[in-house]
């Protein structure tokens, strides 16, 4: 077995350790850790049962404080729990501030699910796993497959050819595209194996990608389109749904907003023959499983044994509907020329008989290697588009990450060979805010867009050295806090008068998100650095919360974490943070030279704080 197969299989399982130690309850994991660790929500108030699509429980709930979500991401496996009762697999759908959604794998609603103290947990995912172990396995059992590895982990070995393409052929339907985006157009059109696109923040990267997308159905390509999460799926959809694709979104469609639900399949029926058909099923269903629920949870043999059969006639039905759903599903697949979904998502729709032209792995920088392998199979080319240099893909085990396991499939190929299409202009954020990160993340290639270029102060740094705010411990004695940095943000929030809608708080330790959502006022935005990935705002403010005489700073030494950071500001980017603690560490050194040179060094002292 090659050895980097064997490693990525030794670091599958390393994870899968890590994740069933860390999401455990039990007397080792109180409640109360996993709470102060952000992997369980609890209790939860249920708002909402319905059944679903493929006819799975849904429940909707709301939270009555607002919790530290950022590990709650959608389609992550949880487990509904109440204490003395068995807790019941599921998979999260949705979660917006306090309210969410999560399906459960099973046949119908606990009887507990309304009592006080119910909660979620999160679980380890070993579908996930599983299906990650069976396609590394089968690398070298296919030819095609196994020539790719190679390709992708030998040196020099990924030609993405950098010479400029003649584009006098190319009718661009988006007629405002620069001549970077046109050239990565071009790049994708005429990929004959694997091109990569890197796209910085606020360069067009999707825009560009949608263009590549009409240009290969208008040569007649059918194409897959996918993402590591399901937010970003969507995004990438959205847009190519309003250029006019035919887009089938398949995978996790039940809390999706109606631009997308209307391109799932189960949207596509649900005004159709075969959705009458199936809710006249879903009708018996319910009334075998109505009549079933009528027998209590204490009852002799006979009553167990009818209560059996009736749950045994709910479930041949529910099978009947997914046949039939399955059945149509299949005609959707052959009609759309855009097909999108997670890796999981896509490996699950059961495509292993349809070969798509071109493959599109967007937000490829945040993929695992080993979901980037569920998906290669299904398209002759591929194209890799995201950006290295933001957050690298989330891994539980500190051991698994030692041996690369948070290296995406884009830093693997790129290691191999860094010849990518850069997108070279930025139309987010005021030219003083991109600097920095063109600087150093970029080789100072990065240019901005000649109307963000007029000068003016939109960048601030506010020294809080010698202040005596000190970073603390969260009353969960895990999370780091740093209150006198709050009272800064509320001082500037004062002063400043910003649109609080068009502002956001955003900090690298959740713990001070927390502590925000308490002391800040609505409607601004709070979040951690890694769920604001994405996103941007008018105004920005970081708070870096470190602040200690040993000089610590953690991981702030992940230095991508900052560049997303400091790159979703549009007009206004204050960042706050102690220069006697960071400054000895080089990139924060350079930051804070570069705020003395193009922006605004500010000290605690004008705050009166």
């Amino acid at each position: 077995m090659h050895p980097h197969i064997q490693n990525l299989l030794t670091c599958i399982e390393l994870e899968e350790k890590e994740q069933a130690n860390r999401y455990q309850l039990d007397q080792s994991h109180s409640l109360k850790q996993l709470k102060a660790e952000g992997l369980a929500l609890h209790p939860i108030i249920v708002t909402r049962k319905n059944f679903g699509y493929a006819d799975y429980p849904e429940i909707s709930f709301k939270l009555n404080f607002p919790p530290e979500t950022n590990l709650f991401k959608d389609g992550a496996a949880i487990e509904c729990f109440l204490s003395s009762e068995e807790s019941i697999k599921g998979i999260l759908l949705s979660i917006d501030g306090r309210q969410g959604t999560f399906r459960l794998f099973a046949p119908d609603f606990p009887d507990w699910i309304e009592e006080n103290g119910v909660g979620i947990k999160l679980a380890p995912d070993t579908r996930t796993t599983a299906i990650m172990k069976k396609v590394i396995k089968e690398l070298e059992q296919n030819k095609q497959l196994e020539k790719l590895f190679e390709k992708i982990h030998q040196a020099d070995a990924v030609n993405t050819n950098n010479e400029p393409i003649n584009l006098s052929s190319f009718d661009f339907q988006n007629k405002k595209l620069n001549e970077s985006q046109q050239q990565a157009v071009g790049k994708v059109v005429q990929n004959n194996g694997i091109t990569i696109l890197h796209g910085p923040p606020g360069t067009g990267k999707t825009t560009t990608l949608a263009e590549a997308v009409l240009q290969l159905i208008k040569n007649g390509e059918k194409v897959l389109i996918s993402a590591p999460s399901n937010t970003a799926v969507d995004h990438f959809a959205k847009t190519l749904i309003q250029k006019g694709v035919k887009l089938l979104r398949v995978g996790n469609s039940s809390k999706v907003d109606d631009e997308i639900f209307s391109h799932t399949p189960e949207g596509k029926m649900s005004n159709s023959n075969i959705q009458k058909e199936i809710k006249q099923l879903k009708i018996r269903a319910e009334e075998f499983r109505r009549i079933a629920l009528k027998y209590k949870r204490s009852f002799g043999k006979a009553e167990r044994e009818q209560r059996n059969l009736l749950f045994k006639e709910v479930k041949e039905l529910r099978n009947e509907i997914k046949k039939l759903q399955r059945y149509h599903e299949e005609k959707l697949l052959d009609e759309a020329d855009v097909i999108a979904g997670t890796p999981i998502g896509l490996y699950d729709e059961n495509l292993h008989n349809r070969k798509f032209d071109t493959l599109i792995v967007d937000e490829a920088g945040q993929c695992i290697e080993p979901l980037a392998w569920c998906i290669f199979s299904k398209a002759e080319k591929i194209v890799l588009a995201g950006d290295h240099w933001q957050l690298p893909p989330t891994v539980l085990s500190h051991e698994a990450a030692a041996r690369g396991f948070n290296r995406s499939i884009l830093e693997t190929t790129l290691a191999h060979n860094d010849a990518a299409h850069l997108l070279n202009t930025q139309y987010r954020m005021r030219e003083a805010i991109a600097g920095f990160s063109s600087q150093y993340f970029y080789n100072s290639l990065l240019q901005t867009a000649k109307h963000l270029q007029n000068k003016g102060t939109h960048i601030t740094f506010i020294d809080t050295a010698g202040s005596g705010y000190n970073e603390k411990h969260g009353p969960d004695g895990v999370s780091l806090q740093n209150e006198g940095e709050l009272q800064i943000v509320n001082k500037i929030l004062e002063q400043e008068q910003w649109n609080l809608s068009a502002s956001a708080f955003i900090s690298p330790y959740a713990g001070q998100v927390v502590a925000a959502t308490e002391v800040l006022p609505a409607p601004l935005r709070k979040s951690t650095i890694d769920s604001f990935q994405g996103q941007e705002k008018e105004n920005i403010i970081v708070s870096l919360v470190r602040s200690n005489d040993e000089g610590e700073i953690g991981f702030l030494k992940d230095y991508r974490r900052m560049n997303v950071a400091i790159t979703r500001a549009k007009e206004q980017l204050i960042v706050i943070g102690d220069s006697a603690t960071i400054g000895a560490d080089k990139f924060f050194n350079e930051f804070l030279s570069y705020v003395e040179k193009f922006g605004n060094y500010r000290t605690v002292w004008e705050f009166e704080v």
